[in-house]
């Protein structure tokens, strides 16, 4: 591991549609922060007459979310920077950090993560799972179905091996709001 490289933290759909080139994918842990269904999208996932959610950091001093870090060469991080910031920061919901996180397998990186801004108009924490179930089992934007997101990032979180009680529980209340 070069010490120059750039790490990116991903915990939604950047695990399964990154979209950028990286030369290693970790499982690692993010303290301080949850996986939260608590931005409202208005672009990606929902319109706004009809938004959807999508996944954010929320701030949380005794929570840990599981996710992968990604390994960017120095040769593409700026690129990558402005791919994600691009792609991330297209309503200024998301605030871009830096923050450690912890691989599973031993070690440690600084990574880029994109955590909520609680004061943002389109941060909605606090919504039961039964509101966010109804949300994303009617909701679509121009990526596509809501419930779509929710299906995929389950799915490639299982694939890595990391278990999401709160997300699995969620999915299982949409497909029954279906």
């Amino acid at each position: 591991m070069q010490q120059n490289d750039l790490w990116v933290f991903g915990y939604g759909s950047l695990l399964w549609r990154p979209g950028f080139e990286y030369v290693e994918r970790r499982v690692a842990t993010l303290r301080g922060f949850n996986r939260s269904f608590c931005m409202s999208s208005i672009h990606y996932r929902g319109t706004s007459v009809i938004p959807g959610l999508v996944l954010a950091l929320d701030a949380d001093q005794q929570g840990e979310c599981h996710g992968v870090g990604f390994r960017v060469a120095p040769d593409m991080a700026e690129d990558t920077m402005a791919y994600l910031r691009e792609r991330e920061l297209i309503s200024s919901a998301y605030v871009e950090q830096i923050h450690s996180i912890t691989f599973h397998k031993g070690g440690a990186a600084d990574a880029v993560c994109y955590v909520m801004d609680p004061s943002h108009e389109q941060y909605v924490g606090g919504l039961s799972i039964e509101e966010q179930a109804v949300i994303i089992a009617t909701a679509s934007g121009s990526a596509g179905p809501n419930d779509e997101y929710l299906f995929n990032t389950v799915a490639h979180l299982v694939e890595l091996g990391i278990s999401d009680p709160e997300l699995e529980r969620l999915m299982t209340l949409v497909h029954a709001a279906d």
